[in-house]
């Protein structure tokens, strides 16, 4: 099997030949550190914004590289070219959100364009731009349709709370109710508008990446959930099955309380699944693994950072037999490949996954 069609597989609660294997999103440093098994010539590790051009293309080519060398089955890939830099440490994107750097993992979002139901009416939206794919696009052209490509959207909740303030907008579900709706309804207007043009340029899966909890509980509660974000984020699910691609919903945190509702929003896969926050890869598979691929869940907290291969390789091993049995399991960490990880576990990962991942009897 390609892995494309391993993953796709999976996605679809069969048994591919193997466990497929997967990277959500990896940072600079991590890219770097595994790279330098593989090839000579990588800059020192640093924020992508303090690389030159050469740098930066080589960057992107050792991240092709690795899924190459280490047969990892889907990319994913997500917008570039829509910030604009204000200085060293800010930029803004293109919905007006204020970004402070942060050489540690991804920019924090500072500044809010819109903190009142009167700011909408000053407000224009962008549109989705074609040239905003160049990632993907590099992505399809290497790989040829041999990965599956992922494309990774801001859901309705994360892209509100953007816009106007996580305080404010949770205070505006109770004051101002329609001006909530009116966010997420402008949000997924623009999400349904990107996906025709992410599904004409040949993406395979849809990521909707909307973060709703913390490792205790969601960060709303479930009737907020299914007033305010999950009806939104569904008509994306919808329009992409119509158009053939698969969905996963991404959310960190304990989701325990949100896992019918996700079921019931028809979602074909769901990551990262942080050991962490409760969400035991054993049980998970109980409860819904007959209904939802469930993706990730090797610690990146602990076990990667500060682990051995040894100990990698033996959690690897745990996933597979927790999880793999019958189908609908694609092995992948519990949030993402950060800078504070050991290279070497990730590689040890990867190599595992290999090693304990093929299903009895599988001879393709």
């Amino acid at each position: 099997m390609t892995g494309k069609e391993r993953i796709l597989t999976a996605l679809s609660l069969q048994e591919p030949d193997r466990v497929p294997l997967y990277i959500h999103a990896i940072n600079e440093a991590p890219i770097i550190g595994i790279g330098r098994h593989l090839r000579e010539g990588l800059p020192d590790s640093k924020a992508l914004y303090e690389m030159d051009a050469s740098e930066t293309v080589a960057l992107l080519d050792t991240l092709f590289l690795i899924h190459e060398a280490f047969e990892i089955d889907g990319f994913t890939a997500f917008e570039i070219g829509h910030e604009t830099v204000l200085d060293e440490r800010h930029v803004r994107d293109d919905w007006g959100v204020l970004y402070e750097r942060s050489p540690y993992g991804l920019p924090v979002a500072s500044g809010h364009p819109l903190k009142a139901p009167d700011d909408l009416s000053r407000y224009h939206p962008p549109r989705p731009r074609r040239e905003h794919l160049l990632m993907h696009d590099l992505a399809r052209d290497r790989f040829k349709g041999h990965k599956a490509l992922f494309w990774m959207m801001r859901g309705a909740f994360v892209r509100s709370w953007r816009l106007a303030g996580m305080e404010n907008l949770m205070i505006q579900m109770f004051d101002c109710p329609s001006f909530v709706h009116a966010l997420a309804r402008m949000v997924t207007n623009f999400n349904l508008e990107m996906l025709d043009l992410l599904t004409d340029a040949g993406v395979d899966v849809l990521i909707v990446e909307d973060d709703i909890a913390d490792k205790q509980f969601p960060l709303i509660a479930p009737d907020q959930f299914r007033t305010f974000v999950e009806p939104y984020n569904r008509e994306l699910v919808d329009k992409a099955h119509a158009a053939g691609l698969k969905v996963v919903r991404h959310s960190d945190g304990n989701l325990w309380p949100l896992l019918d509702s996700l079921f019931d929003a028809g979602y074909d896969g769901l990551n990262p699944l942080e050991p962490q926050a409760g969400m035991d890869l054993k049980k998970v598979k109980a409860h819904c693994g007959d209904r939802i691929c469930l993706i990730g869940n090797i610690d990146c907290i602990e076990l990667l950072p500060s682990g051995t291969p040894v100990q990698v390789e033996a959690a690897v091993r745990q996933a597979i037999e927790d999880a793999a049995r019958g189908g609908g399991y694609i092995l992948s960490d519990s949030n993402s490949l950060h800078p504070g990880v050991k290279p070497e576990n990730c590689i040890a990962m990867f190599e595992a996954a290999k090693k304990y991942g093929r299903y009895p009897g599988a001879g393709r």
